[in-house]
């Protein structure tokens, strides 16, 4: 039986360096030849998950990739988009005015540029693997045209203020938006309605792919909705604990050796 194994970018398949093993890659060329699809699933902008691909060389027929955690879902095939989902203006406008009382840095997103409020340390170690232009605004509200897929608040020495700032929203997220991190220093805040999970849901029912036959790896908060939303949720040994917990297997490895791929081994086999 075929299946679609969603996969998290760092931390899962790619190795610390951002790169992709030699013997991944031959896991993946025979994966895909059995039948398989490939879905890249990131909290990435789209546009950094495509420069992924391209770099790296992923090309795999009826690829899809998944960016903003699960904000929109890209056809690779006939180069669309599938589907978007996003934040309103006016509650993009709320969380970036939040952090800024807060003292909390938090940007946001065009279809092509990051757009923050400074050009400091957070931008730079953001920038450092996501290469898109940005826009600087003290109030990067200002120049939203359209709805955001998400907002991200980064904080890099002091969690426990990061996750005051977490606190503090919860009240006024209920409901409407999901705030969850993808590693220490990066809370993700989107739609309630988007999600890593929801897309896996979404995708599979738009190529009427039972749910039982879907995969998911992951190793972070924002990637437990996906394990849990798939057939077989596959957590990175190297992941967090609540990963694990919310994981069917766990890898043997880490993501810098082989952890997936030795999975997915007997899904060709």
């Amino acid at each position: 039986m075929s299946k679609i194994l969603f996969t998290d970018l760092d931390g899962t398949l790619l190795t610390e360096r951002k790169e992709i093993s030699a013997y991944t890659r031959q896991v993946l060329n025979r994966f895909s030849k059995a039948g398989h699809k490939l879905v890249l699933c990131s909290g990435r902008p789209l546009p950094s998950i495509q420069e992924v691909k391209e770099t790296l060389k992923l090309d795999y027929p009826g690829m899809y990739l998944i960016g903003f955690n699960g904000g929109c879902i890209y056809e690779c095939d006939t180069d669309r988009i599938l589907y978007k989902d996003g934040l309103s203006m006016e509650q993009a406008a709320h969380i970036l005015h939040a952090a800024r009382e807060a003292g909390i840095y938090c940007h946001t997103y065009s279809d092509t540029a990051i757009l923050s409020p400074v050009d400091g340390r957070e931008i730079a170690f953001y920038r450092r693997n996501i290469h898109l232009h940005v826009r600087f605004a003290d109030d990067p509200a200002s120049l939203l045209t359209d709805s955001p897929c998400k907002c991200l608040a980064i904080e890099l020495t002091d969690p426990e203020k990061l996750e005051r700032f977490r606190l503090s929203l919860l009240p006024w997220a209920e409901g409407k938006c999901t705030l969850v991190y993808s590693n220490q220093y990066l809370l993700e805040i989107f739609p309630a309605t988007a999600g890593k999970g929801a897309s896996v849901k979404k995708l599979c029912s738009l190529l009427n792919i039972p749910l039982s036959d879907s995969l998911a790896a992951g190793d972070q908060g924002n990637d437990i909705s996906m394990l849990q939303a798939a057939g077989t949720g596959i957590a990175m040994c190297n992941g967090t604990e609540d990963v694990k917990k919310a994981a069917d297997i766990i890898t043997p490895q880490d993501n810098d050796h082989d952890g997936l791929a030795l999975v997915l081994e007997q899904y060709i086999k």
